[in-house]
């Protein structure tokens, strides 16, 4: 393809999101489409000979589009809000146009120096001490990954220099709550830790993390000849968004010389309005932070925030250096491949750099306070309408609720089947797209406010959806 066929292509496309994008509360939420049905549209074969893309447009309305679950669509209520705000798209397409390889400083200077500069505004917008330094992941889970390779490696004293863990006389341990997202027992797992060396502490009636739980299983591995190495708090938990005591987490991890891992992938979006920090006290003293600016803030998938206190550990244990990565400025800055897993890097930061431009930082906390806002509306609803209940308190943006009628009181089975029933009739009917979950054994209906496009009046249509097919069904 030549300048000329991209730029006109380019143009053409860019009007195609543009439509999209003013006219994506027409579509259903959910894709429709059954297993295979996109699949058997597409060639059975690769094209032998290239015949250019001047048909393109209308194979995306054909092929793909019917396959798109659209998650900026103003009645998308399901997981939590992926947000790309547009002038994201407009950084990505930047990004892929440059085709910048930001492995270290010399292979592109301004990729590594704009992710400096974008990383030390965000750590200041949501309230982090200078003691922390960031850089830019692709999500939470190689996040929270690297976090445990670093507990590991301090905890062993660099055992990955000599025999590993396999070498290690003693077993070491990572704690987190039993409502701790799936990446963290994932992440204890492939650093090698070990199904039986991880615990999964019990919660409260807020589902949060129990302090005491947590140090009585310290203190038992300590006595067994085990090594308490990692504790994962989570901060805003993916269920219902409970907040663990990072500040009592934090004074247990210090009397222990135990790393602490913050998990805060939604919930550290909303820090930005500095009345809701008061849900990570104690964060400032964690080894290291991560939240993703790719859910609820609005640069596009993927760019998860990854904080250190000690960023030399991190390097130490990151770092690769054969010869042929070496350059004249070693030294003088920051080589981002010794940062994490990945040699090659995107040019991340400029969908941070261009959404920070675009909204700036009162614009962001207006649309978090809005979210928040229309969340606590809706549990408040919850909570005067008859047979419907809370199942969890609602700090943010996530509401935990079910319909319980009189004649299925205490009959768990029945409400699942239940709940689960009027989820699936609302989301067939494509207006609106909830999920469920299992909260200790009770399968709850799950509304998580945050796509950028929903208002007060999205959640109440949705509010009312779910009465009447609580009715109905």
């Amino acid at each position: 393809m030549d300048a000329n066929e991209f730029r006109k292509l380019g143009h053409e496309l860019i009007d195609w999101v543009a439509d999209y994008r003013e006219r994506i509360d027409d579509y259903p939420v959910m894709s429709q489409v059954q297993p295979g049905e996109v699949a058997e549209k597409l060639p059975a074969e690769p094209p032998l000979h290239g015949g250019g893309l001047g048909d393109i447009v209308d194979d995306l309305d054909r092929i793909v589009m019917p396959g798109i679950t659209h998650w900026n669509h103003p009645g998308f209520l399901h997981y939590f809000p992926s947000n790309s705000d547009l002038s994201s798209v407009l950084a990505d397409l930047v990004s892929a146009g440059l085709g910048v390889q930001g492995m270290s400083w010399q292979t592109s200077p301004a990729a590594t120096e704009v992710e400096d500069v974008v990383m030390e505004w965000l750590r200041d917008m949501v309230g982090l001490p200078d003691a922390f330094t960031g850089v830019i992941e692709d999500t939470a889970s190689t996040s929270t990954f690297t976090a445990l390779l670093c507990a590991r490696e301090r905890t062993s004293g660099f055992s990955q220099n000599r025999g590993g863990l396999q070498a290690e006389d003693a077993p070491l341990v990572v704690y987190a709550s039993d409502q701790a997202h799936s990446s963290i027992p994932k992440a204890a797992l492939l650093a090698g830790f070990g199904a039986e060396h991880l615990r999964l502490i019990g919660t409260d009636d807020e589902h949060a993390l129990r302090l005491d739980l947590l140090e009585r299983a310290v203190d038992d591995d300590l006595a067994a000849g085990r090594r308490p190495c990692a504790v994962v708090a989570g901060v805003g938990t993916t269920a219902t968004t409970a907040l663990d005591p990072v500040a009592g987490i934090a004074d247990l991890c210090e009397r222990r010389d135990i790393w602490l891992h913050v998990d805060a992938a939604l919930a550290g979006t909303a820090m930005i309005c500095p009345e809701y920090r008061w849900m990570w006290d104690g964060v400032d003293r964690a080894d290291s932070v991560v939240f993703n600016p790719h859910k609820w803030m609005g640069t596009g998938f993927d760019l998860s925030a990854y904080y250190v206190r000690d960023p030399e550990h991190l390097v130490r244990v990151m770092s690769t250096d054969p010869s042929y990565l070496r350059t004249a400025q070693d030294g003088q800055v920051r080589n981002l491949r010794d940062w994490g897993i990945p040699l090659g890097r995107r040019f991340r930061a400029l969908k941070l750099w261009f959404l920070l431009r675009a909204e700036g930082v009162e614009g962001l906390q207006a649309r978090i306070r809005r979210d928040v806002g229309n969340a606590s509306w809706l549990a408040e609803q919850v909570v005067e309408a008859p047979d419907w209940g809370l199942m969890a308190p609602a700090p943010l943006q996530t509401v935990s609720l079910r319909h319980v009628p009189p004649a299925m009181a205490g009959d768990e089975e029945a409400l699942a089947a239940h709940n689960a029933a009027v989820v699936a009739r609302v989301t067939a009917g494509g207006k609106y797209y909830f999920g469920t979950s299992l909260l200790k054994g009770r399968l709850i209906i799950r509304v998580s406010v945050g796509a950028q496009p929903t208002e007060r009046e999205h959640v109440a249509g949705a509010w009312a959806a779910l009465r009447e097919a609580a009715t109905a069904v």
